[in-house]
């Protein structure tokens, strides 16, 4: 009996199958259509209204799109492209193109390919994605001297029929899709104004002579910004090398032009040392490289190694120069355009069509090779600093051999002025990195000796953004951190033989406190990033001040908390004690403020705390707007800071 009753609750049949309609998958399952809820899927709305404008652009029917944030939430995407088809849809009786273009998955202009020669729509899903996501859509169309208007409501609702308002005005053509984001799906709604910039101003830069306008409508918030740039990629590389210093001011740059599909590419050195190679497929970003990408690293690397043995500046018993040593100091974009691109997942992260590698291959290997023999003496700069690179990688290797061998030797091998924790256990140890033997006092009378241990480090370390593999393992900072952590460096590292659990930066409160902690956060990030993406990598906030409060003593953040406290607090007439360095505080306020566990809150950066970081970085990185970009969006998902 009790076998029979089990087998009956656990019968699977048809009744079973729960079948979604419309955007009913969308909703119940977001993420799969736009990444995530997040800030970064709500900004992905966005980008599949301006994905659809851009594909009218490249198409040659659109020369201007404007993107308004509404003071009300919403957003308004428009464009002069051709419109949306309005009449009948032959396939779904009853309604209009437009309709089923906001209401059904598949469904658009590229895949008859008719409509499109290339596109950054591949899945049709775009626009009806955001229509599912939203509170409410509001579709108008100017086409065929007519303003069209369709609403839908509550996630894709259609709200009656396509109908006509009025004439379109001066006889324009083109689309225009404002829409309010779902709070019931989204964390948040609120749009970050410098992430859609961002964005449009790349979407300028690979199509040239495009107009992009954008406009804040929010109250306290407002500002407008117009983008257009007539030459295209090589704007874009001199934009992102403006900060820099370039080897050589001529731009390299090329296009080639095939039935179906067709490839440019813009690059230029400087005298950093960290490549910056960004990839798009129509219009749209391929963080995670693919196909053209690959082509182009292989055929770069090829092209300077033969140019170099065809003139003798490298040697014949000298090995071929490697990629990593040609592309250090590149910046180089690649944007390509094909009939029908192939990404994998619905993000478009990487591109996988094989035909596109060849041709960026052909491309750069025929029209690389002929720039280099007409413009022989930044050719020449090429290879010369690509030698160099190939030099500091060997004595970059070697001292990466001594350390291991010094590891191997000498045992634990810890600095000397470390101050140990007398637990073993990695998962209650914390160290805490102080700035100065004076901080180092301090610190070193308020921790917990159970599970704190203090290491000072002498003014600022460094800056290994700007410097050599080989330099920076000399540096005897650097040679303390890393053996103190315990774990090894870069492709060596290994983050199960760390020591600490927590690594807490522990730096004074003013800036250069914050050059200090921004440049040991740079390390970290560049030589142990697993120890960042694992969460082990944390910001302590020392106060800046402290005022009595009748015999208890308050501390204040910064100097925005301090006049936030004297408005709230007008007859307070206590003096405010400042307390810039941990060198200046005793034990017992650094313990009170910073080092006591029950005293902390480990909270996940956010908008404001990348905002901070942001200022920080421009400490070191000055107007180094894109070096400062990449670092701190990395590091907002990953470091974590202690409040006070």
């Amino acid at each position: 009996m009790a076998k029979a009753e089990v087998k009956e609750s656990t019968s699977y049949s048809a009744s079973d199958i729960t079948v979604l309609e419309g955007l009913d998958p969308v909703r119940k399952r977001p993420g799969m259509y736009i990444g995530s809820t997040g800030p970064s899927g709500l900004h992905h709305l966005i980008w599949e209204v301006v994905d659809n404008a851009i594909d009218e652009a490249m198409a040659g029917h659109c020369t201007k799109i404007s993107v308004s944030l509404l003071n009300d939430g919403g957003c308004r995407v428009a464009d002069d492209g051709r419109g949306i088809p309005v009449d009948a849809h032959p396939q779904y009786k009853g309604k209009s193109a437009a309709e089923v273009v906001l209401t059904v998955l598949h469904a658009g202009g590229k895949f008859g390919g008719s409509g499109y020669k290339v596109s950054g729509g591949l899945h049709g899903v775009g626009v009806s994605v955001v229509n599912a996501l939203s509170t409410t859509l509001i579709l108008e169309i100017d086409r065929n001297g007519d303003h069209h208007q369709l609403d839908f409501k509550n996630g894709g609702e259609v709200q009656g029929k396509l109908k006509v308002t009025g004439k379109a005005p001066r006889d324009r053509t083109g689309t225009t899709v404002t829409f309010w984001p779902d709070p019931t799906i989204f964390e948040e709604t609120d749009f970050r104004a410098q992430t859609v910039l961002e964005r449009l101003q790349i979407m300028a830069f690979l199509n040239k002579g495009l107009e992009i306008a954008f406009s804040d409508e929010r109250e306290g918030r407002e500002q407008t910004q117009t983008y257009k740039y007539n030459g295209g990629i090589v704007d874009f590389v001199k934009h992102l090398n403006a900060s820099k210093e370039s080897l050589f001011k001529k731009v390299v740059s090329y296009e080639v032009v095939e039935e179906s599909q067709e490839v440019e590419v813009a690059m230029q050195w400087n005298t950093t040392y960290n490549d910056s190679i960004y990839s798009f497929a129509n219009g749209i970003s391929t963080t995670e490289g693919g196909m053209h990408e690959d082509g182009f690293r292989k055929a770069l690397t090829n092209a300077i190694n033969k140019y170099g043995r065809a003139r003798n500046i490298l040697k014949e018993k000298e090995d071929n120069l490697l990629g990593e040593d040609i592309r250090e100091g590149l910046t180089a974009i690649i944007s390509v355009r094909l009939a029908e691109p192939q990404f994998e997942g619905q993000t478009k992260a990487k591109l996988g069509n094989v035909p596109m590698r060849s041709l960026v291959e052909k491309a750069t290997n025929a029209k690389l090779a002929e720039w280099l023999e007409e413009n022989p003496r930044e050719a020449n700069q090429i290879v010369q600093k690509a030698t160099l690179a190939a030099r500091a990688r060997t004595a970059a290797r070697q001292a990466r051999d001594l350390t291991r061998r010094k590891s191997a030797l000498d045992g634990a091998g810890l600095p000397g002025k470390l101050v140990d924790c007398s637990s073993r256990d990695p998962r209650v140890s914390e160290l805490f990195i102080v700035e100065g033997n004076s901080a180092g006092g301090s610190a070193k009378d308020a921790r917990n000796p159970n599970t704190q241990a203090i290491l000072p480090i002498r003014g600022k370390i460094l800056n290994v953004e700007r410097a050599r593999v080989d330099k920076m393992l000399k540096n005897t900072e650097v040679q303390a951190l890393i053996a103190a952590i315990g774990a090894g460096l870069a492709e060596d590292f290994d983050l199960t033989k760390i020591r600490y659990h927590k690594i807490i930066l522990l730096a004074d409160a003013d800036v250069d406190g914050s050059h200090i902690r921004t440049l040991l956060l740079t390390f970290f990030f560049r030589q142990m990033k697993p120890l960042v993406e694992a969460g082990h990598v944390y910001v302590a906030q020392p106060p800046l001040f402290s005022t009595l409060v009748g015999k208890e003593k308050l501390y204040l953040k910064d100097e925005t908390a301090k006049d936030a406290f004297t408005a709230s607090h007008p007859d307070h007439k206590n003096e405010f004690q400042r307390l810039k360095g941990l060198g200046e505080m005793d034990f017992d306020e650094l313990r009170d403020t910073t080092m006591a566990a029950n005293k902390r809150s480990l909270l996940q950066i956010n908008v404001d705390q990348a905002a901070l970081a942001d200022e920080v970085c421009s400490v070191l990185m000055g107007d180094d707007v894109e070096l400062r970009r990449n670092f701190i969006q990395t590091n907002a998902k990953d470091v974590r800071f202690l409040d006070i």
